[in-house]
C-alpha cells in the first residue's frame, strides 16, 4: 500500500545523511582493493579475494550518491525558490573542498599530475567532458564525479519542471522508462563503440570507459531516478518496502554486478536497488521508524563524508609511498587499511570543520526567509538542501 504519510511532506531525512557514510566507505574499500594502490597483503590469495569482494564497491558508492542527489534536490524543492541562492549554495558546497584537495595534490604529488592541459580542466571541474584517460581521471582522481554533480545542479531546475508536472499515476512508469534508458545506453556503448585498443586495467576501450562511466550527461539517468523516487514518496505512491528488504535487494544487485559482463556492473544492476534503498530509508524517517542511521555520530560521519571522499585517495597515495612496496601478514595488512581509513576520516573532518562548514555558514546562509530551502537530508555530489551528496570514485 502507498505510504500516505509521506504524501506532500518535506520533513528532514537525517538517516540519508548517515547512510552517506557507508557509501563513502565503499568507495574507500574499492580503492584499497586495487593493486595499483596500497596493496599491503602478503597473502596473495587473500588479496585476490579482497579485490573481488570490493571490485564493484566504488561503482555502487558512486551510483548511490548520484541517486541520492536527485532524491534530495527533488524532496527539498519548493515553489518559487530563486535560482541565484540555489546555485550559490551548490557551488560553495563543492568548490572550496575541491580547490583545497586539488592544490594539495599538486603540492604533494606533482609528478603524477601532468601538465596544464590536465590540471586546469580539473580545477574547473570540466575534465570529465574530455575523452582522454589522462584528463578525465586526473589530479585528485575522485574529483571526476563532481563534473557530473555540477551538471546535475545546472539542469535540476529544468528537470524538476518536468518531473513535478508528471501525473502521479505515471511516476513508476517513468521510473521504468528512465532505467530502460540507462540499460539501452550501456548496451549501445558495449556493442557499437569500438572495444579496442583495450585498457590495461579494465576490459573495455578508453572511449567505452569514458562513455560508460565518466561523461556527465550519461550519469543523468541515476540522478533522474532519484528525483522520481522523491516524488513517488511525496505523492503517496511508495510501495512500502522496508529497509531490510531494500538492503537485501541492494546486496543481490551487488552480487549480480559481480556476475554480469563487466560493463553492466558499473551501474545497471544497482541503480534500481539503490533507488529503492534510498526511498525506504527516507520513508522510515518520514514515518518516525528507527533506522540506526540518524544518531549524532552517524549524522556527523555523514556530514563529513564529502570531505572524506575528497581526501581519502590522497591518504592512500601517501600510504603507498610510505609502504614502498612492502607487504605484511593479513592481520597487519588489515591494520594498515584500518589506520588509513581512520586517517582519512580525521583529515576529512579537518577539511569539513576548517573549510566546508565555515564557508557554508558564511556565504551559503539564508538570511531571508524567502530564500530558505526546505529541510532535507544533509546530503549532497546532491541538489535540494545546501548539502550535495557528492561522492564518486
Amino acid at each position: 500500500m502507498p505510504d500516505r504519510q509521506a504524501s506532500g511532506t518535506r520533513q528532514k531525512l537525517p538517516s540519508l545523511t548517515g547512510l552517506r557514510f557507508y557509501a563513502a566507505a565503499l568507495v574507500f574499500c574499492f580503492h584499497t582493493s586495487l593493486t595499483k594502490m596500497v596493496d599491503p597483503f602478503a597473502d596473495r590469495g587473500f588479496a585476490d579475494g579482497y579485490g573481488v569482494l570490493f571490485s564493484k564497491a566504488g561503482w555502487a558508492g558512486v551510483s548511490f550518491f548520484f541517486v541520492l542527489s536527485g532524491f534530495v534536490l527533488a524532496w527539498s524543492a519548493r515553489p518559487g525558490e530563486r535560482l541565484g541562492p540555489f546555485y550559490r549554495r551548490r557551488l560553495l558546497k563543492i568548490f572550496p573542498n575541491h580547490v583545497v584537495t586539488w592544490a594539495v595534490t599538486l603540492l604533494l604529488f606533482s609528478s603524477t599530475v601532468g601538465g596544464v592541459a590536465v590540471w586546469l580542466p580539473n580545477l574547473f571541474l570540466v575534465h570529465s567532458w574530455i575523452p582522454r584517460l589522462d584528463t578525465f581521471v586526473s589530479v585528485n582522481q575522485p574529483s571526476w564525479s563532481l563534473c557530473s554533480e555540477l551538471l546535475f545542479y545546472l539542469l535540476f531546475p529544468l528537470l524538476w519542471r518536468w518531473v513535478k508536472d508528471l501525473r502521479s499515476s505515471r511516476l513508476w512508469a517513468w521510473f521504468a522508462v528512465t532505467f530502460a534508458g540507462l540499460l539501452v545506453t550501456q548496451i549501445v556503448i558495449d556493442t557499437a563503440v569500438p572495444a579496442t585498443p583495450r585498457l590495461a586495467e579494465w576490459p573495455l576501450s578508453e572511449t567505452q570507459w569514458w562513455l560508460a562511466y565518466n561523461i556527465p550527461p550519461l550519469r543523468l539517468f541515476e540522478f533522474v531516478l532519484g528525483m522520481l523516487m522523491a516524488r513517488i514518496l511525496r505523492e503517496g505512491r511508495w510501495i512500502g518496502l522496508g529497509i531490510a528488504p531494500a538492503l537485501g535487494l541492494t546486496c543481490l544487485g551487488y552480487v549480480l554486478a559481480l556476475a554480469v559482463p563487466w560493463q553492466y556492473g558499473l551501474n545497471v544492476t544497482l541503480a534500481v536497488p539503490l533507488a529503492l534503498l534510498v526511498t525506504a530509508v527516507a520513508a522510515a524517517d518520514v514515518a518516525g521508524r528507527p533506522t540506526g542511521l540518524r544518531g549524532r555520530v552517524m549524522t556527523l560521519l555523514g556530514e563529513v563524508s564529502f570531505a572524506f571522499y575528497l581526501v581519502h585517495y590522497l591518504v592512500l597515495l601517501a600510504v603507498q609511498d610510505l609502504l614502498d612496496g612492502r607487504r605484511f601478514a593479513t592481520p597487519a595488512a588489515l591494520a594498515v587499511v584500518a589506520v588509513s581509513f581512520v586517517a582519512a576520516q580525521l583529515l576529512g573532518w579537518l577539511l569539513y570543520a576548517a573549510v566546508e562548514r565555515p564557508v557554508m555558514r558564511r556565504w551559503a546562509g539564508r538570511p531571508r526567509k524567502r530564500e530558505d530551502t526546505p529541510a532535507g537530508p544533509a546530503a549532497g555530489p546532491a541538489p535540494g538542501t545546501p548539502q550535495p551528496v557528492t561522492q564518486q570514485v
